[in-house]
């Protein structure tokens, strides 16, 4: 249930005893330890992936003015891929590593069950009073079976779809979020529409930017996807996967993207230019639009709900404290604030990041957006969070993902068969999991 405001400001002054606390305490190391410098100053280091928005929200600086002693340093990697085997690296050598790392939701099973000696229990830090915060669903994704719990969760990912006003215009199709909502119920639907806009629109405008996003919503609408519940790997004999996959090879036969690679320059490019007139848009991904669209997409965008009835996650991640850290009493009170729900709130007005906290979920749900045409985010995607699936994560299905997707990348930027392609991410998933 959400806690009231004022119950949460007592947590929050209870932390920053705490936390103070923490600093007069003798120099140790470990799950427990916390280490200052003789005049009391700590310096925290966080490593994260992609955009979280912490420091674009102004939260690092907010804390720092809050605790004047500590010093917040951020190192970031674009590409996740790239982050989690650097941070398999450093956990193996157990050197390298920073006192908050970031872990994205499809590592987490990677996470209780294979790395719990590298991760801080956070309940012997106060973790366990927090349970309460969030969706058993978001808290169960972080313990273990045993009971620890190893990250706090910062974001979610309901998704919805985001789309060019002023394209659809051009191209006779309807704006109003509603109607396109009734008009793209189903995935067909979506699919018909982008016909009428490929017959419209011309050659330099597509309705999708690659199909290896239409793939990852519609495979994010599924609770079971890649491992069944007793942690089998069934990606080969999902039929929900097939579908998801044949759908996407036959919209690029049909000249429906524009043959985008994700997070690649022209991509980001296209954001403004008008390459494509729809993309699938987790919560997250707002802020990013609004960071390559720049000032003059304000107005240019909106959001209707995703097709197919229900809604789906993608992404979404957790702060988690290696056991390396000598100073996981300071970067556990940081956390915590950080993932409270006034920073969890305040993170979406500002970014987009939809929350994972409970209290923040019912702070936001009036929440518009004017750089979306004022559409209502907070209503939007917390209707998404409520259909989104529970879905069943296993060890390695963050790298299943990746490998099909890559698959589908051939079949859009090379023409690679449908069959030829599929051989590849089996075999590419076969050396994944080992």
């Amino acid at each position: 249930m959400p806690i009231s405001r004022a119950a949460r400001r007592a947590t929050l002054r209870l932390g920053a005893v705490a936390l103070a606390g923490a600093l007069l305490a003798a120099c140790g190391s470990g799950s427990s330890g916390s280490s200052a410098d003789k005049n009391g100053k700590v310096t925290l280091t966080i490593d994260l992936f992609g955009t979280f928005g912490f420091k674009e929200a102004g939260l690092y600086k907010e804390y720092m003015k809050l605790h004047p002693n500590v010093t917040i340093k951020e190192t970031s990697t674009e590409q996740e891929n790239d982050y989690w085997q650097a941070l398999n690296t450093h956990l193996a050598g157990s050197g390298g590593l920073a006192d908050i790392q970031g872990i994205e939701v499809g590592r987490t099973a990677s996470v209780t069950q294979q790395m719990s000696d590298k991760f801080v229990d956070l309940n012997t830090l106060g973790a366990k009073d927090l349970k309460g915060d969030y969706s058993k669903a978001k808290w169960a994704a972080a313990t273990t079976a045993d009971g620890q719990t190893l990250g706090l969760g910062t974001d979610q990912g309901p998704e919805a779809i985001c789309y060019r006003t002023d394209l659809f215009k051009k191209a006779g199709l309807p704006t109003d979020r509603t109607e396109l909502a009734k008009k793209w119920a189903t995935w067909d639907g979506y699919l018909k529409l982008g016909e009428q806009y490929k017959a419209k629109a011309g050659a330099k405008s597509h309705w999708i930017d690659s199909i290896s996003s239409l793939y990852t919503l519609m495979i994010g609408q599924q609770k079971e996807r890649y491992y069944d519940a007793s942690g089998k790997l069934v990606y080969d004999k999902n039929t929900a996967v097939k579908s998801a996959w044949d759908t996407s090879v036959n919209a690029a036969k049909d000249g429906l993207s524009a043959k985008l690679t994700q997070w690649s320059p022209s991509w980001n490019q296209a954001f403004s230019s008008g390459s494509f007139a729809t993309i699938g848009c987790p919560a997250w991904m707002l802020g990013y639009i609004k960071g390559q669209a720049g000032a003059g997409g304000k107005g240019t965008w909106d959001i209707a709900p995703l097709p197919g009835g229900v809604s789906g996650n993608w992404g979404g991640s957790y702060l988690s404290i290696p056991k390396t850290s000598p100073h996981a009493k300071e970067a556990f009170a940081f956390i915590k604030w950080l993932t409270a729900a006034p920073q969890q709130e305040k993170l979406f007005k500002k970014q987009g990041s939809f929350p994972s906290n409970i209290g923040a979920i019912e702070a936001v749900k009036d929440v518009k957006d004017p750089y979306f045409s004022n559409a209502p985010i907070g209503e939007l995607f917390g209707k998404a969070a409520e259909t989104s699936p529970v879905q069943i994560l296993g060890v390695h299905d963050r790298d299943v993902d990746q490998q099909i997707t890559n698959a589908l990348g051939e079949v859009e930027q090379k023409g690679t068969s449908s069959s030829t392609a599929w051989s590849h991410a089996q075999k590419g998933i076969d050396n994944a999991v080992g």
